[in-house]
């Protein structure tokens, strides 16, 4: 199943957007997130896909400190992308005094994994990451299993305005070094490929 968009009035302001995106009952177990502006809904990802996460997120508590989570299913907001985006996995300080209990602002966020899945790559290698630059995120790791060339995990780092800069990619089977505050070699081989 492929991921689907609801048409939204374009001079809808953000916050009746949010309130749209808060209040509607979407359908169970989907990822409903605004993409640009538009409300996209996607199935739950697959075993593979959450296995991948599941593997990042067991190596990372072993590196953060005790005053941060790790969140699967965490929104964060981009009002200046128009995007309320939930990555496969957002590691963040833990706050008390957020505003809302449907998101956090994504500048909270330290690091932000998307794994991507066939219907909705070009999501992941293209819009989210100008909304997570744009928001300041300091570390990006995107794992592309449907990468052109093969299944690769690339980090990318340094935001300025909208772009990332690469700062290191590994073909799956091989080891990608997250810098500090992480300090932390995941090896790709671990991931199951497809």
């Amino acid at each position: 199943m492929s991921a689907l968009t609801v048409s939204q009035d374009p001079e809808q302001s953000w916050d009746d957007l949010v309130r749209f995106w808060e209040e509607m009952d979407w359908p169970e177990g989907s990822k409903v997130e605004i993409i640009e502006g538009i409300i996209t809904v996607s199935p739950a990802p697959a075993y593979r896909h959450n296995l991948i996460a599941e593997r990042i997120q067991r190596r990372l508590y072993s590196v953060i400190p005790e005053d941060w989570g790790i969140f699967q299913t965490l929104a964060i907001a981009v009002p200046s992308r128009l995007g309320m985006l939930i990555p496969d996995l957002v590691v963040a300080p833990r706050r008390e005094d957020t505003e809302t209990d449907t998101h956090i602002p994504a500048a909270l966020a330290e690091l932000v994994v998307e794994v991507t899945s066939k219907s909705n790559a070009r999501h992941d290698r293209v819009s989210k990451p100008a909304a997570y630059a744009t928001a300041g995120i300091p570390l990006y790791l995107l794992v592309d299993r449907w990468a052109a060339d093969g299944p690769t995990v690339t980090l990318y780092g340094e935001p300025k305005g909208d772009v990332y800069r690469p700062l290191g990619t590994a073909k799956f089977g091989e080891s990608i070094k997250l810098p500090a505050p992480f300090d932390l070699v995941i090896d790709t081989g671990e991931f199951p490929e497809g």
